[in-house]
């Protein structure tokens, strides 16, 4: 026999071992955690400028342009939106625009293009806007709209109107 009787023995002693060692087992433990987050009611909203262009007063028909609020609110939520009477005339009934002088143009807005229902804050037989929330941006249109035959001093005619969404 090649390597003796001790090889032998020390090799049978190995493979005893071996043999008789029990398996280790693995263990796992679990645990979970929570996951949480509010999300709060909330509004954005942008608006394009509404540009009339040339006005020309001896035209016989009123001069129209649009505009576009796009309003985005978390989804379900109401929301109700209004314009105030802007910088000049401070009216929501009779809005007009200035030369930055003492000149001024009257114009208006509306909800549609009939010209009908004045978008101004709920006052003075204005209306607002209502809608509920999608979570995306929900386009709203402004009529606006020149009267016709205003003889004003030649210029450019401006004014600011704000924005409200109300949730």
């Amino acid at each position: 026999m090649r390597g003796g009787p001790g090889r032998i023995f020390a090799a049978s002693l190995l493979l005893a071992s071996a043999v008789a060692m029990p398996a280790q087992a693995l263990t796992t433990i679990t645990t979970q955690f929570n996951v949480t987050a509010t999300v709060l009611a909330n509004c954005a909203v942008s608006a394009t400028n509404l540009v009339f262009g040339t006005y020309t007063a001896s035209s016989p028909t009123p001069l129209t342009a649009s505009s576009t609020v796009s309003v985005t609110c978390t989804n379900s939520l109401a929301y109700t939106v209004a314009l105030d009477g802007g910088s000049v005339a401070a009216s929501v009934a009779a809005r007009a625009m200035s030369d930055g002088a003492t000149h001024t143009l009257n114009y208006q807005l509306y909800t549609a293009n009939t010209y009908t229902s004045i978008w101004g804050d709920g006052t003075a037989s204005t209306v607002t806007v209502a809608g509920t929330g999608n979570g995306a941006a929900q386009p709203l249109t402004v009529y606006g709209r020149i009267p016709a035959s205003q003889f004003v001093t030649a210029g450019s005619y401006l004014d600011h109107v704000t924005v409200s969404v109300t949730y």
